[in-house]
């Protein structure tokens, strides 16, 4: 099953080595299960998104790592694909990228043909891949332009993709500079969240070298909060807690606030209702 991975400290710039490489279920880790394709994207210094992808499994990807290891950034978001739909190619990698907001999903839409007479030439002129994942980010990109509101757009997309399409799972990771939305949908799919202690107390953690139990190092050796989006449990942190199903949790900064704006889909998919390939995609 494809794997998510975002963090956001709202505004310092960190490393996020010890998640991508180090923890004991990093990113490069779970590539082993998950070979077909990964990415890392992050903001530049003036905030503009950056994507480092391959069509090749993590652990077996040089730059990856040194990406892991030198990039710093507010907002990560990263993924390791294992394909469902489209070819294995780097097009197909996740994140995506458009109009400066970074997409990982992990999941399955059906109906794909529906989804895409409801975008317009400007929309599918944004993708390059042939992904159920990069067509939901299109449609989703559509609505934030028509709703004004980055929220109010994914929640409008998912509403409209939940009550028309079948859909199997929904997990979003969507980011702009300094902000993250993470979405778990309905409930096949887990996703994780570790929250930082903000009082100075409970679990704190260096990204390089020897490690403490929720802080992150900083390139001066100062630490900061962060949140980080996973999906599973990244270590044996007693502060990762799981997503309800259906929640939608808007990282602001370091302000987490967690809404239940969606019905249960309308027309849901089970394991036998997937193709061989998409089962094994989500087993």
């Amino acid at each position: 099953m494809c794997r998510l991975f975002g963090m956001t400290t709202g505004g310092p710039r960190v490393r996020a080595t010890f998640w991508l490489l180090d923890a004991p279920q990093s990113l490069h880790a779970q590539s082993r299960r998950q070979p077909d394709g990964t990415g890392l994207g992050w903001f530049s210094l003036g905030d503009e998104p950056v994507r480092d992808r391959a069509p090749i499994a993590a652990y077996e990807n040089a730059d990856f790592a040194a990406a892991a290891t030198h990039v710093q950034s507010h907002t990560f978001v990263s993924h390791v694909r294992f394909a469902s739909t489209g070819e294995v190619n780097v097009h197909n990698a996740h994140p995506f990228d458009m109009n400066d907001r970074l997409f990982a999903h992990n999941g399955v839409v059906q109906g794909l043909d529906v989804l895409d007479s409801w975008l317009t030439d400007v929309d599918r002129a944004l993708m390059e891949g042939q992904t159920d994942s990069e067509m939901v980010f299109a449609y989703i990109t559509a609505e934030i332009r028509r709703q004004g509101d980055t929220t109010a757009g994914l929640i409008s997309a998912v509403r409209r993709i939940a009550a028309e399409l079948p859909v199997f799972a929904l997990n979003i990771l969507l980011a702009e500079s300094g902000r993250l939305w993470a979405l778990r949908y309905p409930d096949p799919n887990e996703l994780w969240v570790l929250a930082p202690d903000l009082n100075g107390g409970g679990h704190a953690r260096h990204l390089d070298g020897g490690r403490e139990p929720g802080h992150l190092d900083l390139a001066a050796d100062h630490r900061t909060p962060a949140h980080v989006v996973a999906s599973e449990r990244m270590d044996d942190d007693p502060g990762w807690r799981l997503m309800e199903p259906g929640e939608l949790l808007v990282i602001d900064g370091l302000k987490a606030t967690s809404l239940f704006p969606f019905d249960p889909p309308a027309h849901p998919l089970t394991q036998a209702d997937l193709s061989a390939k998409e089962a094994s995609s989500q087993a």
